[in-house]
């Protein structure tokens, strides 16, 4: 079977479910491989470097954003990360998957554009095969 996308991005702190999302997109053949960071100033960082390159090679093409992270939050990451977006030959498709079900929250991340869709954890596998699906 062949993986759905080559490169996906995990940035989340807990530890537990990074490891049960690695463990299903590992068995689903959902993508090749994945970065995982434990916050967003680590997830941005990465990208701040990549987007500087020419050949972008490094770029995933999703990322599983979290919300409530610490150092940099979900937040203070989407705020950064669209200041740095670049052309991309394909675009990032990027979903907030957040255990908040605060409709505040859906709201704020539904008005980036950035922002594909807003998932609430934790994502069953059926919504993980639907999620890289749509990319």
């Amino acid at each position: 079977m062949n993986h759905k996308i080559d490169l996906a991005c995990i940035i989340d702190d807990d530890k537990l479910y990074v490891k049960m999302l690695s463990r299903l997109l590992d068995i689903k053949k959902l993508c090749k491989e994945f970065l995982v960071f434990e916050n967003g100033s680590e997830a941005y960082a990465y990208f701040k470097g990549v987007f500087d390159q020419p050949e972008k090679e490094r770029i995933p093409q999703v990322i599983l954003l979290d919300l409530n992270m610490p150092v940099m939050d979900g937040w203070q990451f989407l705020d950064e990360f669209v200041k740095i977006k670049c052309e991309l030959e394909h675009p990032i498709t990027l979903y907030v998957v957040s255990s908040s079900i605060n409709p505040e929250d859906i709201e704020r991340a539904k008005k980036f554009e950035e922002v594909s869709d807003y998932w609430v954890k934790p994502i069953s596998l059926g919504e993980l095969e639907e999620m890289f699906e749509k990319v």
